[in-house]
């Protein structure tokens, strides 16, 4: 007898041509190969989003060849919650295939109230780790960064605390995120003498905010560390919504927390510039961003977020084209 159950969600399989297009880059010298493009759960993902929404964005991604799914303790609203939802999803569709997946966490913002909830105290981070492999149903993590430097903590406590957690088996591979280019070196020698696998720096990058450039991509190179870029669409300044301006539903005329009207407004210009150079390729401009992050050496993957699988579909049309003639790049690079 058949049931009467009309959600039109059905058992997942994943695609057995999954592996068959997308591309795969080395992270520093490691043995860690990460898709060219990453799906991060910043948003999208939480208690306040439609869970519906979420699972077709993870079966989306991972049908797409995306193996890395990138998610921190704090990410939600609430904090917590993307993880939590994460480890749902993960239970019901991805079991089967967690040795094809690259999963990350970070612990470094504030997450629980009082002293021991925030920053990069050994008691913070041995707790975050714990409670965010309970939140996702995991044994471990592929991956634990350390979300932010702590100017108080002395950095070998936090880099103790990440290599221990390696120790532990509760991470395989150990990362940092927003660190400037001494405060990387540091970590990175001392993470070297305690023979512990620092593969990646989590950066915010993009045409409009380069600031990596300044001493951070070389500083990764020379420690043999790859670089995944954050935020490669510059809180969306970098897609076609702004192109003839700023309408009336953006997060722009919402002046919300990352992006307000004058932003978009002094950056207008050049957005039209480089619209106009992303349609004589045939991409947009969100796909000419994300192709422009992956023909830099030093970087490794660009993690995206999506609020829709066919957003994220539309993202990963950025790989049909990466190479730039030189008046392309001299146009960019003008407009950045």
């Amino acid at each position: 007898m058949k049931i009467n159950d009309k959600s039109g969600v059905i058992n997942y399989v994943a695609d057995s041509e999954r592996y068959n297009t997308m591309t795969y880059n080395r992270c520093g010298k490691s043995g860690v190969l990460l898709p060219a493009i990453s799906l991060g759960l910043w948003h999208n993902f939480g208690f306040v989003d439609n869970q519906n929404n979420a699972r077709e964005i993870l079966r989306t991604a991972f049908d797409l060849g995306i193996t890395h799914f990138d998610l921190a303790n704090n990410y939600g609203p609430p904090y917590g919650s993307a993880e939590e939802n994460f480890g749902m999803l993960y239970k019901k569709d991805f079991k089967p295939y967690r040795d094809e997946l690259f999963i990350a966490s970070k612990a470094g913002y504030d997450m629980w109230p009082g002293p021991y909830g925030n920053l990069g105290s050994r008691k913070y981070i041995m707790a975050s780790i714990d409670q965010s492999l309970k939140r996702m149903g995991l044994d471990y993590v592929d991956i634990f960064y350390h979300h932010r430097p702590d100017p108080d903590t002395p950095l070998e406590e936090t880099m103790v605390a990440l290599a221990d957690i390696v120790r532990q088996g509760k991470a395989l591979y150990v990362g940092i995120s927003n660190y400037q280019p001494k405060e990387t070196a540091e970590a990175a020698a001392l993470l070297k003498e305690l023979r512990v696998p620092f593969v990646l720096h989590q950066a915010r990058y993009s045409i409009f905010d380069r600031w990596v450039e300044d001493g951070l991509l070389n500083t990764l190179e020379n420690n043999g560390v790859g670089c995944i870029a954050f935020s490669p669409l510059a809180q969306g300044m970098l897609t076609n919504k702004y192109v003839n301006g700023i309408p009336e539903d953006s997060r722009a005329a919402k002046n919300l927390t990352y992006l307000d009207r004058e932003q978009v407004e002094n950056n207008l210009h050049k957005i039209k510039n480089l619209a106009a150079v992303a349609e004589k390729r045939g991409q947009k401009l969100s796909q000419m961003a994300i192709a422009w992050l992956l023909n830099r050496p030093a970087i490794t993957s660009v993690l995206v977020g999506a609020s829709s699988a066919k957003q994220l579909i539309e993202n990963v049309k950025a790989l049909d084209n990466l190479v730039f003639s030189e008046e392309e790049k001299k146009i960019i690079n003008a407009n950045s």
